[in-house]
């Protein structure tokens, strides 16, 4: 298992893009794509990503609420094999597991309210 990306959230895109592509500029993360409400960046090998987001619920971003961490199980068996088992831990489910975009994900949040995505 790796992490495979990051996600802040944010209440100001435009302020946080311009600091973001000014931090990474020297570096091997380069903005790769961006809608309305998130923006992310890559590495020339794009296994790691990291973004920038306004938040999904449309609450106000703080250090918590926006951010995600997400996982890259390996495959889509694993994918379904870890939400059921964060359920049976007592987390909470944030997003079935399907195909989301070029991915096969899962949404969960564990005790504490964190919100974790695996994917294949």
């Amino acid at each position: 298992m790796k992490i495979n990306y990051v996600v802040l959230g944010t209440n100001d895109m435009e302020a946080a893009v311009r600091f973001y592509d000014s931090l990474f500029e020297q570096t091997e993360f380069q903005q790769t794509f961006a809608t309305e409400r998130m923006t992310f960046w890559q590495g020339e090998d794009k296994d790691s990503a990291f973004a920038v987001a306004k938040p999904f619920d449309e609450g106000p971003a703080t250090h918590g609420n926006g951010t995600m961490i997400g996982l890259s199980v390996g495959s889509i068996d694993e994918v379904e094999r870890l939400y059921q088992k964060a359920l049976q831990l007592g987390g909470r489910c944030e997003g079935q597991p399907g195909q989301r975009g070029p991915r096969f994900s899962a949404y969960i949040r564990d005790l504490d309210h964190n919100k974790i995505v695996f994917s294949d």
